[in-house]
């Protein structure tokens, strides 16, 4: 009972309209489909593999049972980006516009989401209160085919160092929002999924 109230705590500071049965079912779902909770990441290399890795530094031995779980974080924001995202009707009634609209935009790379059980989901950081977030269209056809929205999502919430607002780097959201160039933004996003 203790846990329920604090979890009804957080979901309501951060903001989430969801029950908590609601977010520990997206919680369980998150945690299913990531891998087995202690892999032996040596399994998936031949010996002259495992060898490579090991001469680089790479630790392939199994988690011990006492290691932070690395999967928590990616759960947590697994868990939350759902909860958060919009369904098809929720986006064109913020807009103001027809479902229709809504999934042609989707077909058209002028917002992103992705399908589940219940249809389309919409990620929230693409919205303003009332609109789309300016210069989306642009950024979102930079955006690699192959990057998860969860990828595209952090890094629209992640600090920029080529987007800077009054000396400090911005989001690609906060740069967006504040009227600054989407095809800065667009640059950057071209890069996703590439090694740094």
């Amino acid at each position: 009972m203790r846990m329920t109230v604090a979890l009804k705590d957080v979901l309501a500071r951060a903001g989430l309209n969801a029950s908590t049965s609601e977010f520990l079912a997206l919680v369980e779902d998150a945690a299913r489909r990531l891998s087995p909770p202690s892999p032996d990441p040596s399994h998936y290399f031949s010996p002259d593999q495992r060898a490579a890795l090991a001469d680089v530094g790479l630790d392939l031995s199994p988690q011990d049972e006492g290691d932070r779980d690395y999967r928590v974080r990616t759960v947590a924001e697994q868990a939350v980006f759902a909860d958060s995202a919009l369904t098809v009707s929720d986006a064109a009634r913020r807009l103001g516009v027809d479902d229709s609209r809504i999934r042609h935009r989707l077909k058209e790379r002028r917002l992103t989401g992705w399908k589940d059980q219940g249809g389309w989901r919409l990620p929230a950081w693409q919205f303003t209160s009332s609109s789309v977030l300016p210069g989306l269209d642009v950024v979102l056809r930079a955006v690699p085919d192959d990057q998860p929205a969860l990828v595209v999502a952090a890094f629209m919430s992640t600090p920029q160092t080529d987007l800077v607002i009054n000396g400090k780097p911005a989001t690609p959201r906060q740069w967006l929002l504040a009227g600054g160039d989407p095809e800065l933004v667009a640059q950057v996003a071209t890069t996703l999924g590439t090694p740094a």
